[in-house]
């Protein structure tokens, strides 16, 4: 007998566990060895912006992303290098996580993924540049310099992800996680439990990476 969708899912304990065994397994799949640091880092990262509030911004337009040449010429402009890192590590984490699961929207816009590819890696170039010879620099300076190098990489890893995620018939984890996180949702709870993710409010993610 077919096993159905639920009884195929890997029980997890929470969204973070969710990514890592995702990203663990694109990864596989798509034969990359990185640290384990960058993993976690990337990890973190979707784990931090299945929150829509982490991801997107108020702008004059309203909710949305701000432009990435808006960001990174903010970023030359600030007026401290602590701002002006935050900023960069803003335009790799968004350039990032937009090429990996929107790439296909990028199609109807006037810049394609490769703009972001571009973008992101050189953020994140810039950055591990930046908080060299920092206390900051020693824990993150080789996360970021790898994820410049291999960014392209890691929009292939994320790419998988979402095309795994697609091909199955499983309820969008992220959008009832979502729910459950805005709403208290008793129904995205008990959907999300079905789907052998407990829920949990208290993701914990490094602040800022």
């Amino acid at each position: 007998m077919r096993q159905s969708s639920f009884e195929q899912v890997r029980p997890v304990a929470s969204l973070q566990e969710f990514f890592k065994d995702s990203v663990s397994d694109a990864m596989r799949r798509q034969r990359l060895e990185v640290e384990d640091h960058t993993a976690h880092y990337v990890v973190n990262l979707l784990t931090l912006f299945s929150r829509s509030e982490a991801l997107y911004e108020r702008t004059q337009s309203g909710v949305g992303l701000k432009p990435l040449a808006l960001m990174l010429a903010e970023a030359f402009d600030a007026d401290s290098r602590e701002e002006r890192n935050l900023t960069l590590q803003r335009v790799g984490d968004v350039s990032l996580f937009v090429a990996g699961f929107f790439a296909d929207s990028l199609e109807r816009k006037p810049v394609d993924v490769d703009y972001y590819v571009h973008m992101g890696g050189s953020a994140y170039g810039s950055l591990s540049e930046h908080v060299r010879g920092t206390l900051r620099g020693k824990a993150f300076g080789p996360v970021f310099a790898e994820l410049a190098r291999k960014f392209q990489d890691f929009v292939d890893v994320l790419n998988d992800i979402r095309d795994k995620a697609r091909s199955k018939q499983d309820q969008d984890v992220l959008r009832l996680y979502e729910l459950w996180l805005r709403t208290g949702s008793r129904r995205a709870e008990a959907l999300l439990r079905s789907l052998g993710i407990e829920p949990n409010g208290n993701l914990t993610t490094e602040p800022r990476h």
